[in-house]
């Protein structure tokens, strides 16, 4: 019989009850001490791990973890930022077991501990993504066709654009040159459409990120998030990120408009986004073959107070053709993805009601 967990502050009938839930949840959840060590185990986890409580909990979980653990990040957020936090795709290697695929949560309790959530993966992330990008590469051919198309109207708003220049006011100035920079930008994304191939990787250099973020703020409080607070929190000491610039403006771009158009959707003066950037030491990231692990721990989030993401919709919103939009096709956040997969980066998000935070993870410059 193996040991439940213990029970030691608050109305005992309160703590019953919490017991019960945690010991009966489906998913396997596991508690993990201010000192690193296994407080409890539900007995999801361990039927996953196949033992009892009383082996599984000899000696700290940090101490049995490789280096640069993703569970070590993990529990690490969770206390760093005192709120819960979700990474998916997570490589499980614990007691003994074959590793795993599994999708992570980690909440901080009130006593130092983490309640850390696991949800087993029926197949291997390499595998959903490879049927998931069928549509993808479906749309990339319609691209294509539709590139030379682009072509003929953008011309004409940047000469619209330059003349709108040479006659503004000064402080209109800058506008009309965003405009031509953006039509600029997009030229050459419809320039790169032409030649795309699903194996075509960023030319990658050291960038910026700030400046990269900044660009990204700028359009948007001159379009999507007009009327929304916008809030910076960056660290200034991060080194560059190691990418391709017109890309990241495009990712972020779009993380931005959906969480504009998310906080817009409270419709109470209220919407906000937040952007965040952090150093994550010790988070590496999948290749491709599901091989080689690489760094990438700059870390950008983009954080909205919007009504967050529908739970039906939450596993598969990186895939082609899912959208929360009356009238959006459903490809912003398919392809931000892919365009993050190519940089050796990560994409993921939490959502409830009023915060949704999606967050980036980039290599740095070699």
């Amino acid at each position: 019989m193996s040991e439940r967990p213990r029970i030691t502050a608050g109305a005992a009938s309160d703590d019953a009850l919490r017991a019960a839930a945690f010991d009966m949840s489906p998913e396997p959840a596991l508690v993990i001490g201010p000192d690193g060590a296994l407080a409890a185990a539900n007995e999801a986890a361990e039927a996953l791990f196949g033992r009892g409580l009383g082996l599984l909990a000899r000696g700290r979980i940090r101490d049995a973890l490789p280096t640069g653990s993703h569970l070590v990040s993990l529990i690490d957020r969770a206390l760093a930022e005192d709120g819960k936090v979700r990474e998916r795709g997570l490589e499980i290697n614990l007691f003994g077991q074959h590793p795993f695929e599994a999708d992570g949560s980690a909440a901080p309790l009130s006593d130092g501990s983490v309640l850390l959530t696991l949800h087993v993966r029926q197949g291997p992330l390499n595998e959903r993504t490879a049927e998931s990008s069928a549509g993808l590469r479906s749309v990339i051919g319609l691209g294509r066709m539709l590139a030379h198309e682009i072509k003929n109207p953008l011309a004409g708003i940047r000469g619209a654009a330059q003349l709108l220049k040479t006659g503004a006011k000064a402080e209109d100035a800058p506008l009309a040159q965003l405009i031509v920079d953006e039509t600029d930008r997009v030229r050459r994304l419809v320039d790169r459409m032409e030649a795309f191939s699903d194996d075509a990787a960023p030319a990658r250099e050291g960038i910026n990120i700030h400046q990269v973020l900044d660009r990204v703020r700028a359009l948007a409080v001159n379009g999507v998030a007009d009327g929304l607070t916008m809030k910076e929190s960056y660290d200034p000491s991060l080194p560059p990120a190691y990418g391709d610039e017109d890309q990241l403006i495009q990712i972020f771009l779009n993380l931005v408009k959906n969480a504009a158009e998310a906080a817009h959707a409270r419709g109470d003066g209220r919407g906000e986004i937040s952007i965040v950037t952090a150093f994550r030491h010790g988070v590496k990231v999948k290749s491709a073959s599901g091989q080689i692990m690489r760094g990438a721990p700059l870390e950008v989030r983009i954080i909205d107070n919007g009504p967050g993401v529908p739970a039906h919709l939450r596993d598969h919103l990186f895939e082609p053709f899912v959208t929360t939009k009356s009238f959006g096709a459903g490809l912003g956040l398919a392809l931000v993805a892919k365009l993050v997969a190519g940089h050796g980066g990560l994409i993921d998000f939490d959502s409830e009601p009023g915060r949704t935070a999606f967050r980036v993870l980039l290599p740095i410059e070699p």
